[in-house]
C-alpha cells in the first residue's frame, strides 16, 4: 500500500511540475498517464500472481511491486508446511514399514469392528486380503464362536488362544486406541504349542521308560527281602541278580542317551578335523557283527578316501545307531549293506540298507521322535532305548547333513545321511 501511495505521489509531483512550467493541461495529462501506466503495471503483476497461484509450489514471481512484501511470507510459510508434510509422510512410511516388519500380525478396526488396515503377517495368519476385505467385519473373516464371544466383551484383560485351521494355533489380543478404534494383534504360537506338547510327551515317556526297569528292580529286591534265605536256590538268586543287572544297564543306557541328546542340542554346530569315515564305519561294523552273533550277512561298500570335517565321536554314535537298528530289526538270515561314497553335488552319502521287517509309511515321519517305537515290545526285547534315531538326527543337523529314510513293510529299509560338499574332504592316505 505504501509503495502504491508513493507512486501516485511521484506522478502527482511530475504533473504539478509540468503544469507549473508549461501548462495546467499538460500537468493533468502527465498525472493521468502516470495513473494509466500504474494500472497497466498492476494488471501485469496481478496476471503473474494468478499464474503463480496455479502452481503455488514454485517460487513466487519476482518484482511484483507492492505484492512482494505479501507473497514472500506466504511462500516461506508454504515451504515450511511442505517440509513438515514431507517429514510427516516420511515418518508415516517408516511406521508402516516397521508395522509390516513386525513378527506379530496387526489389524486395525473401526468402531463397527470392520477392517481398515493390516500388515502382511496378519494376512498370512488368517488369510486376510486387504484389497478385498477392507471395510468388512472381522467377524466375517475370523469365523470362530470363541473369538466372537471374546471380541464382544467390554474389555479384554488377556489374549485368546485359537486353533485356526487343522494345524495352526493363534494367540489373539484386542486393544482399544483412540476413539472407538481397535487393534487386533495375532501371534502364531503353533511351534510353541508343539514344543509344549513335545515337552509333556518327553516327560511322560521318560517316566514310563524308567518306570519299567525300576519296577522290575524293586520287585526282585522285595522278593529277595521277603523270601526266606533258604527258600531261594542259588540258581534263582543268580537269575534274579542277572535280571536286575540287565535292568540297571537299561536305565544306564537311557540316561546316557539322554545326556548325549542334551549335549547335542545345547552345543553349536560340530567343527573339528577331518574324520576318516571308513575307519569309523568299520569299527561300528565290528560292533554290529558282535550284536548279530553271526545271524546276518554284512556287505561293505566303503570308500577309503572320503573324510568329513566334524566330531568323530558324534559320527561314530550316528553310524553305530544305524547299524545297530538294522541288526535289531532284520530277522536272522537277512542282509545288511553299509555304503559310504560320493553323492551328488560333491557331497557324500552314508547308507545302511537292510532286508528287515520294514516300516509303515505313516510311521516314518515319527521315527526320529524320542522314545517313538514302531513295535514297543520288540524294541525293548532287543535292548533299544528309543533314542538312537533322535541322536542320529541331531548329529546330522550339527554336521549340516540330512537324515533320509526309505522303507516299506516287509521289504526292508534304507537309512542314509547326506553330507554337503562343504563338509567333505580327501583323506590323507598316509594315515
Amino acid at each position: 500500500m505504501t509503495k502504491t501511495l508513493l507512486s501516485i505521489a511521484v506522478w502527482a509531483v511530475l504533473g504539478w511540475l509540468a503544469g507549473a512550467w508549461i501548462s495546467a493541461d499538460l500537468g493533468w495529462i502527465v498525472f493521468t498517464l502516470g495513473l494509466i501506466i500504474m494500472i497497466v503495471i498492476s494488471g501485469i503483476q496481478h496476471s503473474r500472481i494468478a499464474r503463480w497461484v496455479m502452481d503455488i509450489d514454485s517460487p513466487p514471481p519476482p518484482s511484483v511491486g507492492p505484492w512482494d512484501d505479501i507473497l514472500a511470507p506466504i511462500y516461506r510459510k508454504l515451504r515450511r508446511n511442505r517440509q513438515e508434510i514431507d517429514t510427516l509422510a516420511l515418518n508415516l512410511d517408516r511406521i508402516m514399514l516397521a508395522a509390516e516388519a513386525l513378527p506379530d500380525g496387526a489389524i486395525t478396526l473401526d468402531q463397527d469392528m470392520a477392517v481398515t488396515w493390516c500388515n502382511q503377517t496378519a494376512s498370512h495368519h488368517i488369510g486376510l486380503n486387504l484389497d478385498i476385505d477392507r471395510s468388512h467385519s472381522i467377524f466375517h473373516i475370523l469365523r470362530d464362536p470363541e473369538f466372537a464371544r471374546y471380541a464382544r466383551q467390554a474389555s479384554w484383560p488377556g489374549p485368546l488362544l485359537l486353533h485356526y485351521g487343522p494345524e495352526k494355533s493363534l494367540l489373539v489380543q484386542l486393544n482399544q486406541y483412540g476413539t472407538q478404534r481397535y487393534l487386533l494383534v495375532t501371534r502364531d504360537v503353533t511351534q510353541i504349542e508343539k514344543l509344549e506338547t513335545t515337552r509333556k510327551d518327553f516327560v511322560a515317556n521318560v517316566s514310563h521308560e524308567l518306570r519299567t526297569p525300576l519296577t522290575v528292580l524293586s520287585g526282585f529286591l522285595e522278593t529277595l527281602r521277603d523270601t526266606p534265605r533258604d527258600a531261594i536256590t542259588p540258581e534263582q538268586e543268580e537269575r534274579y541278580r542277572d535280571l536286575m543287572i540287565e535292568q540297571a544297564h537299561r536305565m544306564q543306557a537311557i540316561v546316557d542317551d539322554l545326556l548325549i541328546l542334551s549335549t547335542l542340542e545345547s552345543s553349536p554346530g560340530a567343527e573339528g578335523e577331518a574324520v576318516q569315515m571308513s575307519a569309523v564305519i568299520r569299527t561300528a561294523l565290528q560292533q554290529a557283527k558282535v550284536l548279530s552273533d553271526d545271524k546276518h550277512t554284512f556287505i561293505e561298500d566303503v570308500a577309503d578316501d572320503l573324510c568329513i570335517i566334524g566330531a568323530e565321536n558324534e559320527l561314530a554314535s550316528a553310524t553305530s545307531n544305524l547299524l545297530t537298528n538294522a541288526v535289531r530289526y532284520t530277522p536272522a538270515g537277512g542282509t545288511i549293506t553299509v555304503g559310504w561314497h560320493r553323492g551328488e553335488n560333491g557331497g557324500a552319502r552314508l547308507s545302511v540298507r537292510d532286508t528287515g521287517i520294514g516300516i509303515a509309511s505313516h510311521d516314518i515321519p515319527r521315527l526320529t521322535e524320542r522314545f517313538f517305537r514302531v513295535d514297543r515290545g520288540r524294541s525293548r526285547a532287543a535292548g533299544a532305548t528309543g533314542l538312537g534315531l533322535a541322536i542320529t538326527k541331531h548329529v546330522a543337523l550339527r554336521h549340516n547333513a540330512e537324515l533320509t529314510i526309505q522303507s516299506r513293510l516287509g521289504a526292508g529299509s534304507v537309512f542314509a545321511l547326506e553330507f554337503p560338499a562343504a563338509r567333505i574332504t580327501q583323506c590323507d592316505q598316509t594315515h
